[in-house]
Order: C-alpha cells, then sequence, then structure tokens
C-alpha cells in the first residue's frame, strides 16, 4: 500500500472570539489580552462562591449573526451546559458551554481549493465561555513552573464545528480562510489570532481510498495559523497512512503540533462526551431565539462576500480575479465602491487598476489598513476619470497618485499645479515625432523596412522629449512609416 491509496478525512472545530465589550456572563472588559495579568477578573469570571452569570445579549446577537451568515438554523431554544473538567485555567473546574441543545445547526462553508469550488457542511454553532491561558514561558525563557492569567476566562466565544468534509490540508486553509471572511464581513469578530481570537481543533482520520466508513479519530490541538493546519493535517495523514502499512493501529487521541519540529506529538487518550458529565447549567435560563429578535439582527447583516463578488461581476463587468481582490476585506470593496460612484462603466476598469496596484502596492509598503488610507475614495476615482478622458496619462497619473497620497490635494489640483495635463494637439504631437525621427534614424529604416516592433524606440523617444504628456495614441499615429518623414 501506499498513501495514493489512501484519503485524509477532516473536521475542524473552530474558536471564535465575539467582539464585545464585555465578558459573555460579567462585566469585565473582553478582549484584554494585552493588559497586565489577572487584571482583568471578577468573582463571576474567576468563579468565586456565590457569584452567578448574567448572560450579555450581545454576544448573543453576534452569535446569531454568525449562525445567519454562514446559513445556519437557529434553534428556537438553546441550553447552557455545564462541561465539567479540571486544568488550572478554568477556575470554576467546569465550562459554561452548549451540548445537547446547541443555538444553530445545519449550514455550510463555500470555498475554493485548487481552483475548483467545494462546500463543507457545517454540524453545529454553539456558545461558550473561553478559558484562562497558561505559561509555560515568558519570551524565550522557560520557566520552572506554570502561570496562570484569568483575563480570558469567560471571554464569549463561539465554537463552529465543520462535518467531516475537508480532505486535504489545502482545502482545510481555504475553509479556514472563507469562513474569517465572512465573520469579518459580518462583524462577528476581529478574527485576530495572535491573540486568540480565532483558533482551531482538527479531528482527522484515514481511510482507504473506496471505504464507506470512517478511520479512527485522532484530535490535533495547538494549531495557532491557516499555515499550522495544513501542515498538521499532511504531516498527521502521512504519519497514519505510515501507522497502518506498518501493521499498526491509530488510537483515539489527542496530539500536539510542534511548530518548531513540525510534527505531532501525543497529548493524551482522547477523551469522549460522557467524561464531561454535561448537565445543564441551574443558574441560566433556556435561550430563547424570538422571531421579532432574529429578524431583527438578519436585517443588520451586510452584503457578504459571495453575493457582493458576484455583483461586481454582474453590476461593473468585472473579471472573477478582480472581484475576488476587491471583496477580500469588506474595507477595501466599501472603498472601491465610493471611489467607482458616478465613473462611467469604461473608467471603473482603470479604477480597480488603480487600487489593486497602486493604491493596495502602497497600502501594504506603508503597512496600513484601507481603513487608514490618506486618499478618499472620490479622490482616486477623480484619478481614473482624468485618464480616461485622455487628460492624464497612465505614467503621469501614478506621480499624481503619488503626490495626491502625500499632500491631500485633489488630482485635478494637481495636475493644473504641476502642468501634467496630457497633450493631445495634433500639431505639437507631429513636432515631438519629427524630432524623434530625426534623431533616431536606424529606428525610422526599421519601421519602413516592416520591423513593427521598431516604433516602440520612437513613441518612448517621444514620450521622453514631451516629458510624458504627449497623447500615446496619437504617438502611434503619428510615428507609422508613411508619417515619420
Amino acid at each position: 500500500m501506499s498513501q495514493p491509496d489512501f484519503e485524509l478525512v477532516a473536521g475542524l472545530e473552530v474558536h471564535c472570539q465575539l467582539a464585545t465589550r464585555t465578558k459573555l456572563f460579567c462585566g469585565c472588559v473582553n478582549g484584554a489580552s494585552g493588559a497586565e495579568a489577572n487584571t482583568a477578573v471578577c468573582p463571576v469570571c474567576t468563579g468565586q462562591p456565590g457569584s452567578l452569570p448574567v448572560l450579555n445579549k450581545a454576544a448573543v446577537e453576534l452569535a446569531f449573526k454568525a449562525a445567519l451568515a454562514l446559513d445556519c438554523g437557529l434553534a428556537g431554544t438553546s441550553v447552557f451546559a455545564r462541561k465539567n473538567y479540571f486544568y488550572p485555567d478554568l477556575p470554576k473546574a467546569y465550562q459554561i458551554s452548549q451540548y445537547a441543545e446547541p443555538l444553530a445547526k445545519g449550514g455550510a462553508v463555500v470555498f475554493t481549493a485548487g481552483g475548483v469550488a467545494k462546500k463543507a457542511r457545517l454540524q453545529r454553532i454553539h456558545l461558550e465561555e473561553d478559558a484562562g491561558k497558561l505559561l509555560h514561558a515568558i519570551g524565550s525563557r522557560e520557566l520552572d513552573c506554570t502561570l496562570v492569567d484569568f483575563n480570558r476566562c469567560g471571554s464569549p466565544l463561539i465554537e463552529i464545528v465543520s462535518e467531516p468534509d475537508i480532505f486535504s490540508g489545502s482545502e482545510a486553509h481555504a475553509f479556514l480562510a472563507a469562513l474569517k471572511e465572512i465573520l469579518l464581513y459580518a462583524g462577528v469578530s476581529h478574527c485576530d489570532m495572535e491573540k486568540g481570537e480565532l483558533r482551531c481543533d482538527a479531528n482527522i482520520s484515514v481511510r482507504r481510498k473506496g471505504d464507506a466508513a470512517l478511520g479512527t479519530k485522532v484530535e490535533i490541538k495547538n494549531l495557532n495559523s491557516f499555515k499550522a493546519v495544513k501542515e498538521a493535517l499532511d504531516h498527521e495523514f502521512s504519519r497514519q497512512v505510515g501507522v497502518i502499512e506498518a501493521g499498526g493501529r491509530i488510537v483515539q487521541e489527542t496530539r500536539l503540533w510542534d511548530v518548531e519540529k513540525r510534527r505531532t506529538e501525543l497529548m493524551r487518550s482522547k477523551e469522549d462526551a460522557h467524561d464531561y458529565r454535561y448537565f445543564p447549567d441551574p443558574d441560566l435560563a433556556p435561550l430563547v431565539a424570538e422571531p421579532r429578535w432574529v429578524e431583527a439582527v438578519k436585517a443588520s447583516l451586510p452584503e457578504l462576500p459571495a453575493a457582493r463578488r458576484m455583483r461586481y461581476t454582474e453590476a461593473f463587468g468585472l473579471s472573477g480575479y478582480d472581484a475576488e481582490v476587491l471583496t477580500s476585506d469588506r474595507a477595501l470593496g466599501d472603498y472601491f465602491e465610493g471611489a467607482a460612484k458616478g465613473l462611467a462603466p469604461e473608467a471603473v476598469k482603470t479604477c480597480v487598476n488603480l487600487i489593486t496596484t497602486d493604491l493596495l502596492g502602497r497600502l501594504n509598503a506603508e503597512s496600513l489598513p484601507v481603513g487608514r488610507c490618506p486618499l478618499a475614495p472620490g479622490a482616486l476615482g477623480s484619478l481614473a476619470g482624468l485618464i480616461h478622458k485622455g487628460t492624464l496619462s497612465t505614467k503621469l497619473a501614478k506621480e499624481v497618485f503619488s503626490k495626491a497620497w502625500d499632500t491631500g490635494k485633489a488630482p485635478e489640483a494637481l495636475v493644473a499645479e504641476l502642468g501634467l495635463a496630457q497633450v493631445s494637439d495634433e500639431g505639437q504631437v507631429r513636432e515631438w515625432v519629427k524630432a524623434a525621427c530625426s534623431a533616431n534614424a536606424q529606428a525610422v529604416a526599421d519601421l519602413k523596412s516592416g520591423n513593427g516592433r521598431a516604433i516602440g524606440a520612437l513613441v518612448g523617444a517621444v514620450m521622453k522629449l514631451s516629458k510624458g504628456k504627449a497623447n500615446p495614441l496619437l504617438v502611434n499615429r503619428r510615428a507609422r512609416p508613411t508619417r515619420c518623414s
């Protein structure tokens, strides 16, 4: 047997921290990852005797948004349960989560992997509180003890569980990218993986191709980047195939991904649901999704990435690639729409080119998000209009773009101030062409002998003489063999 005789089957469990101001069951600040350890805590989130949880309505609404954006079926009633286990970062010795009656079921994530559109079904979405954080090292220094920071305890999470519809590390990466895009568009989470706001565990099994039954499931934890998910799944696939080929047996267990060694390592034998002794939380009433409440949340959802891409290709005639780039970030799509407003259809493509080359290039170079771009959408749209009207050449437009970025001045004002307007006067262009032909006799001879590529040298000479102001279309027309004399 060999790897081509086997296939990987995986499902992902994605933990997403909701973008609320306070925690799930108390008034402590949410997202205090950069604060001094154990300062964003209270008796509720640290499980002090006699403290009682109070559900955060804003967290519920964000969970509803996520479920609706992912086309899940919202449960009319969901129930909070206590998930009992002992770990140093869990001060109550149980986690408030949902088990038998989760917030939502069904739904799917559509993604593209290897140029092929795919869909991974979702099993469920449930609300739960986060645990704390254990520190085994500070910087590069290993500790001879473990420190506990409870700041993250009680932060609101949704856990999004997929069906086993993922069949490679690349598919897992693409699934997570598509899911993150939807969550960001819906405003559910900031999805900052460096701050632990988006974390993933993977359940993976291996089976021989053609088999219907799934193999024994192994869970992989400690996956803190999309790259780690891809690499861990690919490695674990090879490891499990190797065990099977050697006559061994895969056992149900939890493994950790070691980023430096690029391999999975045993953490513990895998527990089952009954090991957690789930039971309904006696301090929390069932969560009822009243229809009017759900409709209000649904109405607040923005246009989602897939719908926006379709609209861009249909309304603006953009290519699939351009639509993909512009919708990769909600703020970038908003910027494009502001820039394209009022432009002639033919000028929209020019606008797109300015955004995907000049604008994104400058943002990346200065490590700026779209929201902090110093060039207003309307200014970039005006620049596209000037190019489309023939007022500016593409080359000179780059100079105006740079000046507008640095000074905040309007493109029209800069064109007048710098004297950069494109020259379309036939007489002036004719004079430049004659001068270029006189100075480039060999190029003229080559052009007259049928070497069409020689026109490039003449056009370049004219553009140099005109300091980039000559209308390139007129230059090409005047530089033809019958006229270059």
